[in-house]
């Protein structure tokens, strides 16, 4: 009998883990959640991806109140924002950016429709904070304030709040009864706004209304000046006085022809605004050229369809009665305008300056400790806290982009760094997720569907009066517009690698809570990950 034969390669033990065959996984699908353009994009820092979602599931009063926990004033800002994250927006590299600011219009109007209210706050942290202008900014940090349980009292100089979005944007974008219904809402949170109030010492102001805290949000509602000779022979005014008049009730008399100076937005809301009042000639002059020009883009195109000439590359070197003269101006090497020699005259009955305006932050130059940079006041960029404890200060008068949605987000930061002094507790840094651009998508799911065109009046028609230029969207037209959403970076639950894994290792855990990842049948081999439309899913060596 031979002997036993033993082979040199022992037989697997395949009731154990440690005998398995097959390929050996070396990486392995993680979901998660990255930072969509737009809500990097968004100075409010607005989570629009997932109140757009919620749109799209159609549920407006939740996407509304998601909405509204970063930004307290949607019908505002669907109308006024410039809308950065449009810009930013992937969806504009497929075929054109979603209409974010139209969704949002659409929920801030129903919200007014429907009577929407803010949750009131469950606590009171029995701190008093001082809030120096019923601006944006200002308005913002009293309502993230009144949520964190504080009590607030607001002091403007104005006989309305609203600052700049009631005396300095024109009625025809910006109603007056959408800026009073939802400034009446935050005053719901008990937020005490007193009007006619001109604070001219601060630290007494504090003191005698015993506050723990203060946050300085003046607007920049003071004209900067230009000297131009003989100045005094012609009828001249200043763009922020014209717009606050003509907000206010008045009309002043301009004449039939308008000069305007200036190339920002206030420039051009002067000329549409005079173009209302009567003037058949509205023309814009500007030292530079269309692409220095420091309007947005839209506003010069809006500003043209309604007959706003602009005259580039010119200066205003004299005022006459009835005319103004002009000089040509020419762009040197460094991009530089310079003066040429040459001249025009041009035809003005009244010329509207609008060459800047700066913060009225005059009252602060006497606190000891306070510094400044021109007129705007210099703070920590991270905390908003002034050289001198307890006073903040966002909006216009800090270094920033002067814009409705810029002070916002000032306010909302503000309120939450105000929170965190009062408390003892240190500022925390918030780490974002990476962007995901329009290379990480898998763009197959989306097809090609162009953007909804909000209506608007007629160009010829709508300068005989102040309504409103642009329309809001219907409700189907703001769902259709919020499924354009490529929801980048976030799962949308669209299936597509429950049905594409070939090992049956995604696990559904039902509608609005995604799924999980069965790793004892998940083999690595990446399918997932290659379908998925929106970069929800990663893939990482296996640990």
């Amino acid at each position: 009998m031979s002997p036993e034969r033993r082979d040199i390669t022992q037989l697997p033990d395949l009731t154990t883990g440690e005998g398995r065959v097959g390929p050996v996984r070396t990486r392995m699908p993680i979901y998660v959640d990255l930072l969509p353009p737009c809500n990097n994009a968004c100075p409010a820092g607005e989570n629009c991806q997932e109140w757009l979602r919620l749109v799209k599931e159609t549920d407006p009063e939740s996407a509304w109140r998601q909405l509204v926990r970063d930004n307290p004033f949607p019908a505002i800002h669907g109308r006024v924002c410039y809308h950065p994250c449009e810009t930013a927006c992937n969806r504009g590299d497929l075929d054109s950016a979603v209409s974010i600011h139209s969704v949002e219009r659409y929920l801030g109007d129903l919200a007014i429709e429907k009577g929407w209210g803010f949750d009131k706050p469950r606590n009171n942290s029995g701190f008093r904070i001082l809030v120096i202008g019923a601006g944006p900014a200002g308005l913002s940090a009293a309502y993230h304030l009144a949520r964190l349980g504080h009590e607030v009292e607001i002091h403007d100089a104005g006989n309305q709040a609203g600052g700049m979005m009631r005396y300095g944007i024109p009625e025809y974008r910006l109603p007056r009864d959408v800026v009073d219904a939802e400034i009446k809402r935050v005053e719901s949170l008990g937020v005490k706004i007193e009007l006619n109030h001109h604070v001219k010492d601060l630290v007494a102001e504090q003191k005698s209304g015993h506050f723990d805290a203060v946050f300085v949000a003046v607007g920049a509602h003071l004209s900067r000046r230009v000297e131009i000779p003989s100045m005094d022979a012609g009828h001249m005014v200043d763009a922020v006085d014209f717009l606050r008049n003509v907000a206010s009730g008045d009309k002043p008399v301009i004449g039939r022809r308008v000069a305007v100076y200036g190339g920002g937005n206030t420039a051009m809301d002067a000329a549409r605004t005079a173009r209302r009042l009567g003037a058949e000639d509205a023309v814009i002059i500007y030292r530079r050229t269309e692409n220095e020009m420091p309007a947005h883009k839209e506003e010069l195109e809006e500003a043209e369809r309604e007959g706003v000439q602009v005259h580039w590359l010119r200066t205003i070197n004299e005022m006459q009665q009835g005319d103004i003269k002009v000089e040509i101006m020419e762009l040197d090497k460094d991009g530089k305008p310079h003066g040429t020699g040459k001249y025009e005259t041009l035809a003005a009955d009244t010329v509207i300056m609008a060459v800047g305006q700066v913060a009225d932050t005059g009252f602060l130059h006497d606190i000891p400790g306070m510094q400044f940079n021109g007129d705007v006041v210099k703070v920590d960029p991270t905390t908003l806290m002034t050289d001198v404890p307890g006073i903040f200060a966002g909006g216009d008068a800090v270094p920033s982009e002067r814009t409705v949605t810029v002070g916002v987000g000032h306010g909302k930061r503000a309120a939450k760094q105000i929170d965190t002094w009062l408390n003892h507790q240190n500022p925390q840094t918030k780490v974002k997720h990476p962007i995901v651009h329009f290379d990480d998508l898998h763009l197959w799911y989306f097809g090609d569907h162009p953007r909804e065109v909000q209506p608007e009046l007629d160009p010829a028609a709508r300068v005989s009066d102040f309504d409103e230029v642009v329309k809001g969207l219907s409700a189907d037209e703001a769902i259709f517009e919020a499924t354009r959403c490529l929801s980048c970076g976030n799962c949308f639950e669209c299936d597509g690698c429950y049905g594409s894994c070939p090992e049956d290792a995604i696990v559904k855990l039902g509608k609005g809570h995604r799924y999980r990842f069965d790793y004892d049948k998940c083999t690595g081999c990446g399918t997932c990950f290659e379908q998925c439309p929106v970069h929800a899913i990663e893939m990482i060596p296996e640990k």
